[in-house]
């Protein structure tokens, strides 16, 4: 599978604009292009160390096939991309980059996905999200890291899907959080493990908020 390791994390039922620049980024769009068969894919993954461009970056072994789902063809060989993010995966190696990243890939499915309480769960969850971002907005901060770029407005009324999976991605795509605890949501084995790690995470946030108030 073509990697393409980022600064942040897709998750499942997620979107990501890329400005894709890089040569070997360049190549790696051309051949997905070329390609007449299979649908037009790549796997993102979050880089641990090191920067997005030149190579060598320390990645992690868990990330989220993107789908090509809008395309821009930009001057000098560059490309506007809109990807959508599908399922998620396990990286089982990592192969040479040449002439881009590659890796031999697992697929991941979340366990006991028909947990009967996620759908509680989840309302519980959404309540507390809207309510953090509704005091980071009296408070006039921005709860986030500031490397989560994909962050919504605070305040802005989130799309969650019917179906309590990908919901339970959907919030961990809202929550105010940076991304290595976005990252920790998508190892999650299972939905409700998730949203629990999840309540943790926002229970860090809403200290923070606690402590701009003094």
């Amino acid at each position: 599978m073509p990697m393409f390791p980022l600064g942040t994390v897709l998750l499942p039922g997620g979107l990501l604009p890329l400005h894709v620049f890089e040569p070997r980024y360049q190549q790696l769009v051309a051949d997905l292009l070329a390609d007449d068969v299979n649908e037009p894919e790549f796997g993102v993954t979050m880089i641990e160390r090191g920067k997005e461009t030149g190579g060598g970056e320390d990645r992690c072994d868990v990330g989220v096939i993107a789908r090509i789902i809008q395309i821009e063809a930009l001057e000098g060989g560059r490309y506007g991309l809109v990807v959508a993010g599908t399922w998620r995966f396990r990286v089982r190696s990592w192969l040479p980059d040449d002439p881009y990243p590659l890796a031999d890939i697992d697929a991941w499915p979340d366990e006991d996905p028909d947990d009967p309480h996620i759908p509680d769960l989840i309302t519980g969850a959404l309540a507390r999200i809207r309510d953090i971002h509704r005091q980071a907005a009296e408070l006039s901060v921005q709860p986030a890291s500031a490397s989560a770029p994909d962050e919504p407005a605070a305040g802005a009324e989130p799309e969650i899907s019917d179906d309590p999976l990908l919901a339970t991605y959907h919030l961990a795509g809202i929550a105010p959080l940076g991304p290595s605890d976005r990252y920790r949501l998508l190892c999650a084995d299972s939905p409700r493990r998730r949203l629990e790690l999840l309540d943790e995470a926002l229970d860090d946030v809403v200290a923070m908020i606690e402590f701009r108030r003094t």
